[in-house]
């Protein structure tokens, strides 16, 4: 019980819960990226054109992130450098597409922009590729 209350932690811990949010949020944003990565032409026409790029260059750029991004999470590969598109992403989902509504609809957009800060901030831990690269 003393364990269960203690502030103290692990590296084996923080580097375990490091693994299971990358992983985590990488395979659950790679899922939506791989679905406009394959429906690619029919989303282009109505995707949102941000930042005057065009609709194909936003989606484009979404792809990247979403999808590509994600693997370099689920890898931990160029994590901080990875988690940035991400948070990108998020910071546009939360802010333009769900108005700045960070309960109700925009809930789910802002716990994933929380946990790529999170990476960003933190790193990926011991067990990634980038640790074993010595980055």
């Amino acid at each position: 019980m003393r364990k269960l209350l203690s502030t103290k932690y692990s590296a084996g811990a923080f580097n375990a819960a490091m693994l299971l949010l990358r992983l985590t949020v990488g395979v659950l944003m790679m899922a939506h990226g791989y679905d406009k990565l394959l429906h690619f032409s029919k989303y282009q026409h109505d995707f949102m054109n941000f930042l005057g790029m065009g609709s194909t260059m936003s989606l484009a750029l979404v792809v990247f992130a979403e999808f590509f991004c994600s693997l370099f999470l689920i890898l931990g590969l160029f994590t901080r450098l990875s988690a940035i598109p991400l948070i990108i992403v998020t910071c546009v989902i939360v802010f333009k597409v769900n108005n700045s509504h960070v309960f109700g609809d925009g809930e789910l957009a802002t716990v994933y922009l929380a946990s790529y800060l999170v990476l960003f901030f933190v790193g990926p831990g011991r067990v990634s590729v980038d640790s074993l690269i010595g980055k």
